[in-house]
């Protein structure tokens, strides 16, 4: 079947965004919880990579959470770091407190990435997969990623950068990329299109919803329903430049700790693509 060219969106100007994700992402993940979590159970390689190479003994979060998948690795050391799960959809929490499925209630906590709700340095690492490309405007996606509210915001930072602890955090975050690889089901460019827009796309994507895993399972011959859910697709360089300018607006040094910069900052570890979506992965430093 060839990839099905998405549906572009433009928020309107007087638009509230969190209405608008409201309307479009969180009540969406509530209806499909069931069938979304079927479909998500492999760890992507580098997540997976980067959570089993972490320090046993380490307390981090999972921004976004999801159905909890990554909230029990590292596989081949079980318990040796402890990973706290975060989501907007009550109903994937539920699915996400028994991620793993080995009789160990995972730890989960009802929230928006966009709230305040983790005191400075709390955490060795922080992981947000799938989860930022669902915040409507640009500034709403920085401030995902930073951490202190901006006056001019309504809220207040979920805090990437400023939770993890500023001798050796970590963070790690994917989102989707308008460059899909061939086993991608979505198209989100024609190729007679130049992706060229910096600031990437956004678009609705389907969610056809499973007649047997719906809230009201049914049996007869309608259609089943359709929910379209809002992405923002970032373009090749857009997340890097948008965990840079996070941390310069916190007043971090963004560059390789070994520099004769004095202070706290960010090194940009990784910044890559991997199968339909695009990494980065930072470190926090202090000297």
């Amino acid at each position: 079947m060839a990839p099905r060219k998405l549906e572009s969106i433009s928020l309107e100007s007087n638009e509230d965004p969190a209405t608008f994700e409201s309307k479009n992402v969180h009540q969406i993940y509530d209806a499909i919880a069931t069938h979304f979590s079927s479909t998500r159970y492999k760890p992507w390689p580098i997540i997976a990579t980067f959570l089993q190479n972490l320090p046993t003994g380490w307390v981090g979060f999972d921004s976004g959470t999801g159905n909890g998948k990554y909230l029990p690795l590292p596989a081949d050391r079980p318990g040796a770091i402890w990973t706290i799960g975060m989501d907007r959809s009550r109903n994937l929490l539920e699915i996400a407190r028994h991620a793993g499925g080995d009789d160990v209630v995972r730890e989960v906590v009802w929230g928006n990435v966009l709230e305040n709700a983790w005191r400075p340095g709390a955490f060795d690492y922080a992981i947000s997969i799938a989860t930022i490309h669902h915040l409507a405007t640009y500034e709403r996606r920085k401030l995902a990623v930073q951490s202190e509210g901006v006056s001019h915001i309504d809220a207040f930072g979920q805090r990437l950068i400023q939770a993890v602890d500023p001798n050796h955090g970590r963070i790690l975050i994917y989102v989707w990329a308008i460059e899909q690889d061939e086993l991608s089901k979505r198209k989100v460019v024609d190729q007679d299109e130049a992706v060229v827009d910096e600031k990437g796309k956004d678009v609705m994507v389907p969610w056809v919803l499973s007649k047997n895993l719906a809230a009201k399972p049914s049996e007869d011959s309608s259609p089943p329903e359709v929910f379209n859910r809002y992405y923002h697709m970032f373009a090749k360089g857009e997340l890097g430049t948008l965990a840079k300018d996070a941390a310069v607006a916190l007043g971090l040094s963004v560059g390789d700790p070994s520099s004769e910069t004095v202070g706290q900052g960010v090194e940009v570890v990784q910044d890559g693509w991997e199968r339909s979506n695009y990494y980065v992965e930072l470190r926090r430093w202090t000297k």
